[in-house]
């Protein structure tokens, strides 16, 4: 599956500021965060302008060459050695015409992996008059990263949830409009696709930013926090520039000169301004970029990094948070799939069903010579005997992430680059915990709750406002709307263990789709954007994290991670949702995940450059496809333009 990238920084609505003035700064906590970068070279260096001539790297820099510059650049922009687009070209291919006619034999093609990327290229070369098979290591779905809990569906999976109508991503939850390959395949799929809900919207689908923040015990609405940030802020300490700034704005800001690069420029001056971004700031962390470059200090860059998730990606490549913050827009429009992500993976599975051999993971790929052997072995799920079974090509395109394919001995070895890039390529950590409850509180008023409340105990709507309810579980799906049966005395007794004890009641949260961010271990919260039909209930995504914070619920089982997650919901929220609980949740880690080894490949500072290069280059007659190979990982997008990529290649290779 593609899982979604995190929240874009700078998403949230911010008043017109000016600038903030540069601070002094104190010495920082995380010098260990900023040292890798700092290895790569200090001090601010001077990037010739495309004007005049071709910038070079200064002798005894760390700075990479022009060229590598420019490959990445023309990756970010997905533009041929020409300078000119692919995507329309990418687009004729995948959404029209198909591959191109062309005089090359015919191929025997071992697809590896059966996400998108697999599914799609397979589809492509087949109906090109190649024969494939598609080996998967799953023995019950296909689509990798994306994953839908729910009913049914290609995995005829049982019910996830009480209700089985509900269903949740465990994955890809959202699709932007400016991804075109990804929209236009749903579309041509007969898919249907309605906005999903970033922001919270009213009873008429506008904005209303009325989600929360809650942070260093401070809750507020984000349409306040962006009228009136000073509270907020001045529980970080900023400095007096920063207190009336919101924290998008303030991301904004520090990325203003970045921007100025690219801003207004267009074909070959586009990917030289890109180039001079990768070039200048590629060896930078986000926190180096924003310590050294954008001059804020270490309690600023806390608060823009809890209100806007950069916390946990500090120490990660500056470029990537760019890339996707340049690439995403605040404007960007986001769509999502009635029934789940999924549906766009059982559309894809049932072009190919007959030629994908589920529950084969491969153990070893042999190549050379004009052949592909890859050797592979089953699940053994269910007390069914392991089985091995060797499939033989004349040529193969791997879609298995890199950081899975180090798993996979190849002989003979790959070049010294894809050895190296499979080895250190960064894949990063996210986590999701879903839980489900009879009824939609989030959208509830005040007259909502106490006509609920009431229904449960006389008296119970007010008890809740004074803090003066149990805290030993009893009231856990306490709803006539939930079945007692869910709730196992175990879960009870974890859930009195774990229950927060803020006693403040905050009023009715009235929200319908978008996103709660807070400090507690939860870190950010997203309500449904629809209503299921035909159910009251829905299920929340009430902790959705990534890198150090998703390691940090991943040590915990599966069943222990409800009664914590719930409990921070009830920090943001309030007590009282508890009775709405149905005892029933779903978690995904991506890191734990058998196939997916990690969320996406994340890069660390300087790897767009030294790894990057290596990742998508075709060794001898084996091919590279996935999301990895792109740069645009965790998105759906990333892996459609690596299948037609790579279904070139081989279509057209002699």
């Amino acid at each position: 599956m593609i899982t979604d990238s995190s929240p874009t920084p700078g998403s949230d609505p911010a008043p017109g500021s000016d600038s903030a003035a540069d601070t002094a700064r104190r010495p920082s906590r995380r010098t260990l965060i900023a040292g890798a970068a700092v290895v790569a070279g200090g001090g601010a260096l001077t990037v010739a302008s495309a004007s005049a001539g071709t910038p070079q790297a200064p002798a005894g820099s760390a700075r990479p060459d022009w060229e590598t510059c420019l490959t990445i650049a023309r990756a970010v922009l997905v533009r041929g050695d020409d300078d000119q687009p692919l995507v329309p070209g990418y687009a004729d291919i995948l959404l029209k015409n198909g591959l191109p006619r062309s005089r090359m034999p015919r191929r025997n093609v071992l697809v590896v992996g059966a996400g998108p990327a697999g599914l799609t290229a397979a589809h492509l070369l087949r109906e090109a008059g190649h024969e494939v098979t598609v080996i998967e290591a799953n023995g019950n779905r296909v689509g990798g990263r994306i994953k839908t809990f729910r009913t049914g569906g290609h995995e005829k999976s049982s019910a996830a949830f009480a209700d089985p109508k509900q269903y949740a991503e465990a994955g890809a939850m959202r699709i932007p409009d400016s991804h075109p390959l990804v929209t236009g395949l749903i579309d041509s799929l007969g898919l249907k696709r309605r906005r999903f809900h970033l922001v919270d919207v009213d009873g008429s689908g506008r904005p209303a930013y009325r989600t929360w923040i809650f942070v260093n015990g401070v809750r507020v609405r984000r349409a306040d926090y962006a009228r009136a940030p000073q509270t907020l802020n001045r529980s970080f300490g900023v400095p007096a520039a920063y207190e009336g700034i919101p924290a998008a704005q303030i991301v904004r800001n520090a990325f203003a000169p970045v921007r100025k690069e690219i801003e207004g420029r267009k074909d070959r001056a586009l990917v030289e301004g890109w180039a001079r971004i990768i070039q200048r700031y590629g060896h930078m962390s986000m926190y180096r970029y924003l310590t050294e470059e954008a001059k804020l200090d270490e309690r600023t860059i806390d608060l823009i990094g809890t209100v806007e998730n950069l916390t946990s990606r500090l120490h990660l490549a500056f470029v990537h948070s760019f890339i996707g913050a340049s690439l995403i827009s605040p404007d960007t429009a986001f769509f999502e799939l009635p029934g789940g992500t999924a549906t766009l993976a059982d559309a894809l599975y049932a072009r190919v069903e007959d030629i994908v051999r589920l529950d084969r993971r491969a153990t070893r790929i042999t190549h050379g010579e004009g052949r592909v052997t890859v050797d592979t072995v089953s699940e053994g799920r269910d007390g069914r005997p392991v089985q091995r079974e060797t499939f033989t090509g004349d040529t193969a395109i791997i879609t298995v992430p890199f950081s899975g394919l180090r798993h996979i001995p190849v002989t003979p070895a790959l070049s010294y680059g894809k050895r190296r890039a499979i080895t250190e390529l960064h894949y990063d950590a996210a986590t999701k915990v879903l839980l489900e409850f009879s009824r939609r509180w989030w959208e509830f008023d005040e007259a909502d709750w106490k006509r609920e409340l009431e229904a449960v105990q006389p008296g119970l709507y007010r008890k809740y406002q004074l803090g003066q309810t149990p805290e030993d579980g009893t009231l856990l799906g306490a709803h006539s709307s939930v079945s007692r049966s869910g709730i196992s005395a175990a879960q009870r007794a974890h859930y009195a263990a774990c229950r927060s004890r803020t006693r403040d009641q905050p009023e009715a949260a009235g929200v319908i789709g978008g996103g709660s961010a807070t400090d507690n271990p939860n870190r950010f919260m997203f309500q449904p954007s629809y209503p299921v039909e035909g159910s009251r209930g829905g299920v929340v995504l009430a902790s959705y994290s990534w890198s150090d914070d998703a390691l940090k619920w991943d040590s915990l089982d599966d069943a222990e991670r409800y009664p914590r997650a719930l409990a921070g919901v009830q920090e943001v929220f309030g007590q009282r949702i508890e009775v709405f609980y149905t005892g029933v949740g779903r978690t995904q880690s991506w890191m734990r995940d058998p196939y997916a080894y990690g969320e996406a490949s994340v890069l660390l500072p300087g790897q767009h450059t030294e790894l990057f290069p290596h990742v998508r280059t075709a060794e001898g007659n084996l091919h590279f496809a996935g999301c990895h190979t792109s740069i645009k990982p965790a998105w759906i997008e990333g892996a459609l333009e690596s299948a037609v990529r790579t279904a070139l290649e081989v279509h057209t290779s002699a």
